[in-house]
């Protein structure tokens, strides 16, 4: 799903935008630009007055509590610094009156997004209401949307070579371009929407992800927005990627020659799940006790490179626990607006090479509870290319 920011957001900014030039921006003294101000001091003091465990060294704190670097921080700030300061609605203060600074904001926003906690518990871990929390979260979600889409979009051609080249070096399989996987974030409805649509197959309501990463679980591509009702390969039909690798405008750079002297066409991994199509790979079913030792091997490099989607999507979840906690009564049209940004800031964190605390990813699977379909749809041209790529690697 292409996720484009709300047509009714760029209004405001530009409507904001004009006032702001009549007021004296003392809305965000220089002062308060630098990241160690007394926010922060204050928000640590409270944590541990509650009794949550801190780590002693002052920037593993903030990275436990906002899963970022101070230098990245910074970064993120300055992304919607903007949109923060020509936008403050009403009420925006905290308890000794004073406005928020943009440091505030987007550490109340990302705090949110990081513990998955209330907004109550947030609030009061920042001398900040339930409402102001809200408003945060939901202003920086729509500037960050905005801001930084440059973060998450389809690689170049010369990018692709380098992720094909990148895969392949690590598990020997060429034209790979990335893996794909799928997971459910859970939610609890009121009464008059709950409804069959949302009801997966383990009796939860839940909204899908769909995401394609590369080989450093960097999102490329993804998908929101359906209900988790849905298969795999009704939720892959239904997106962007899929027509356009149908209408092969994506997924048809340059063929690679097998050892047998066969075409190998740029192409993605899945599971059993996903259909096998000509430029999706996923393993072979063993539907007896034996399989040929071939298709044993080519499952087993096939399952590595799968489990570099699944490892993506363990740590998004892991990272942002707002995404792996079950959601009280989500609005379902701003929650794509959510998990959209979760995976911005994924990639961001990435892309600035901050390094994550070995606490932070789920320790065991991203989908706990949910089984692995078994997609039984078949496609001639995918089957034929599996063997070609089969027999390759056996070669």
């Amino acid at each position: 799903m292409t996720m484009e920011p709300l047509k009714k957001s760029k209004k405001k900014l530009k409507r904001k935008s004009k006032k702001s030039t009549k007021r004296s921006i003392p809305l965000e003294p220089i002062e308060n630009r630098a990241l160690e101000t007394e926010w922060w001091y204050s928000f640590l003091q409270k944590s541990s007055d509650s009794g949550v465990v801190i780590p002693s060294e002052e920037d593993e704190a903030f990275r436990f509590f906002f899963r970022v670097s101070k230098r990245t921080f910074e970064y993120i700030c300055s992304l919607v610094r903007e949109d923060l300061i020509s936008r403050p609605p009403s009420g925006l203060i905290n308890i000794e009156g004073r406005l928020l600074s943009v440091e505030k904001q987007v550490a109340i926003a990302m705090r949110r997004l990081a513990s998955g906690d209330s907004q109550v518990s947030v609030g009061a871990a920042f001398g900040v209401g339930q409402s102001t929390v809200s408003q945060v979260t939901w202003r920086f979600i729509e500037s960050m949307e905005d801001r930084s889409k440059h973060h998450l979009k389809w690689p170049d051609p010369s990018e692709l070579e380098q992720i094909k080249s990148q895969f392949e070096s690590k598990f020997g399989i060429p034209n790979c371009c990335g893996a794909i996987d799928t997971t459910h974030i859970i939610m609890t409805l009121p009464a008059v929407e709950s409804s069959e649509d949302w009801f997966d197959t383990e009796r939860n309501y839940s909204m899908f992800l769909q995401g394609i990463v590369d080989y450093n679980m960097r999102f490329l591509d993804i998908v929101t927005g359906y209900p988790g009702s849905m298969t795999f390969a009704q939720l892959l039909k239904l997106s962007g990627f899929y027509n356009l690798c149908e209408t092969r405008e994506r997924l048809n750079g340059s063929v690679k020659i097998s050892k047998e002297s066969e075409e190998i066409r740029e192409f993605i991994v899945g599971d059993l799940g996903f259909p096998i199509l000509p430029w999706l790979m996923t393993p072979y079913e063993v539907k007896t006790k034996t399989l040929e030792s071939s298709k044993l091997g080519f499952n087993e490099r096939i399952d590595k490179v799968g489990c570099v989607a699944t490892k993506a999507l363990a740590r998004l979840k892991g990272t942002w626990r707002i995404l792996h906690k079950v959601m009280w009564r989500p609005d379902k049209h701003k929650l794509p607006s959510i998990v959209l940004v979760c995976c911005l800031l994924h990639n961001i964190i990435i892309d600035k090479g901050d390094e994550l605390r070995d606490d932070v990813a789920l320790p065991d699977c991203h989908d706990v509870g949910y089984k692995e379909p078994s997609c039984e749809e078949v496609d001639l041209e995918g089957k034929e290319m599996r063997e070609r790529l089969k027999r390759h690697l056996c070669c």
